[in-house]
């Protein structure tokens, strides 16, 4: 009893002190057991002579439990039979309180012979059961492989049309950069005929569209002396080479004496001589659309007005020789008048080129020279390079809605700022009302208020609808400068809009 005393005063309580600091640390879970005895040095005890001391087999061979002590040594003085635990428990039993005396100690020490050596989790020493894994049919595995199939083909969908989407987006803003100004006459390519190079002034017609870096051709087209335009694709379809595409515009140019001779022929159709039947404008143009249908055509002719003045200056000359020879026969005089009607007046050329236009709709442009002809040219071609930008900014809407500053929104601040601007574009919404006449009734009015109590001021409704009357409205600056009044038909319809509780009222058909 002393002994089993004194071993219950010497083990380690759970809930005992902490142990002071330095000392040194509990022995990892696993290995040998410190055995504390008070009259011999710490013993080290292997884990498996302690298990094989538990069932009986230790030293003393007789299956009793071995007295307290090192090395099973029996000793009078008060043992401290405490083992140290890993899990600050006291063979295996938490307390001060000793252990039994018939209890073995295997039922003390259960957890050392756990395999591995790990610790009690949850006061149980057994291990939950492994969930076994469930057993698939044939069918359900098929609908398994069929379903991932199926989402990795619509991952493999959803990535392609991705792909395709961001590769369409590229190519249309490819398409819409090549469109540009700037960039557009890169892919366009002018297409003269030899005729042109071999009037007199056709080569300064191929140099002005050098000079503006246009890529030129000389072909033989199915109308002479005409200019046509090729587009090149942005995007080939093919891998052959590049793609063209002929563009629906063509210039003609007319030589001078081809068109007198057509402007004659018109004149001699309209004074109902049959005879030669020459060609018109009409017939050129009908024929030019013959052989090159769809075609949009232009004409252009040039020192027109060279002609004039050369038979203006033959005019005078034949009257100064007419005063000359003023009692000549009348022979002289008919040989005269015949030769008068083969010259083409200002006004033939005006008649001619109206039925042209009734007719056909195709335009005749006159220059002065070969070099205003080149002018032209490169003003066309640019107009034909930049054809599909301007049809696609007139298909985005009214573009111009945006761009005035008239039609923009007005800014208002938390001061207040803007409030002015604000009050001006409602007075110019009114029907026929200018800038400048806004500007004056604001002016006069800087509110809407100011005008209400303006308003409520005067003493009969005449004097409420011409209050606004007399305000003058000055336009221009310096000496071009005019003023008017605002009238008695605007104010009026101010006052209305000001004071009205119709909904319904139409402000112009009032008065």
């Amino acid at each position: 009893m002393a002994a089993a005393a004194g071993g219950a005063e010497g083990r380690l309580s759970p809930s005992g002190p902490s142990p002071r600091p330095g000392s040194l640390p509990s022995p990892a879970w696993g290995s040998a057991v410190v055995v504390l005895s008070s009259d011999s040095e710490p013993e080290v005890v292997p884990l498996a002579e302690r298990g094989s001391a538990a069932l009986g087999e230790g030293p003393c061979g007789s299956g009793q439990r071995p007295a307290a002590g090192g090395g099973g040594q029996a000793g009078t003085g008060g043992v401290l039979g405490a083992e140290v635990r890993p899990w600050g428990g006291a063979n295996g039993a938490g307390g001060a309180q000793g252990a039994a005396p018939g209890l073995p100690e295997a039922a003390l020490t259960e957890p050392e012979a756990r395999p591995g050596g790990s610790p009690p989790s949850g006061g149980s020493a057994e291990t939950s059961p492994v969930p076994k894994r469930r057993k698939y049919s044939q069918k359900e595995r098929e609908a398994m492989r069929q379903a991932a199939w199926q989402r990795r083909k619509e991952r493999e969908e959803r990535k392609r049309e991705q792909e395709q989407e961001k590769e369409r987006k590229k190519t249309l803003a490819k398409i819409l950069k090549a469109q540009r100004p700037g960039e557009c006459q890169k892919y366009i390519t002018v297409v003269l005929d030899p005729a042109i190079l071999q009037v007199e002034g056709g080569a300064q017609v191929l140099a002005a569209l050098q000079s503006a870096n246009y890529s030129c051709v000389v072909e033989r087209q199915a109308v002479p002396c005409s200019i046509t335009w090729r587009r090149k694709a942005v995007i080939p379809q093919t891998e052959d080479g590049d793609e063209w595409t002929e563009e629906p515009n063509v210039l003609v140019l007319l030589r001078l004496e081809e068109f007198l001779s057509m402007v004659r022929g018109y004149k001699q159709e309209a004074q109902g001589c049959a005879e030669g039947q020459k060609e018109t404008l009409q017939s050129f143009v009908a024929q030019v659309l013959k052989k090159m249908p769809g075609k949009i055509l232009a004409m252009t002719v040039v020192e027109v007005e060279k002609y004039f003045r050369c038979l203006r200056a033959q005019s005078k000359k034949r009257l100064q020789q007419a005063r000359v020879h003023r009692n000549e026969g009348d022979e002289q005089r008919r040989k005269e008048v015949q030769d008068s009607g083969l010259e083409i007046s200002r006004l033939d050329v005006e008649e001619a080129l109206v039925d042209l236009q009734l007719c056909t709709q195709v335009p005749v442009t006159f220059f002065a020279s070969w070099e205003e002809v080149g002018e032209f040219a490169t003003m066309f071609s640019k107009a034909v390079a930049e054809a599909p930008y301007k049809r696609q900014q007139e298909k985005m809407g009214f573009s111009f809605y945006l761009e005035n500053k008239w039609c923009r929104g007005v800014k208002v601040d938390p001061s207040g700022k803007g409030l002015f601007e604000v009050w001006k574009r409602q007075i110019q919404q009114f029907n026929r009302v200018s800038l400048e006449m806004a500007e004056a009734v604001v002016t006069a009015y800087p509110s809407p208020q100011l005008l209400d109590q303006a308003y409520s001021r005067c003493s009969s409704e005449q004097e409420r609808e011409n209050l606004l009357a007399n305000i003058l409205v000055r336009r221009g600056e310096g000496v071009t400068a005019t003023s008017r009044r605002i009238g008695p038909e605007l104010s009026r319809r101010i006052y209305l809009q000001m004071t009205s509780h119709d909904p319904d009222l139409y402000l112009d058909a009032t008065g």
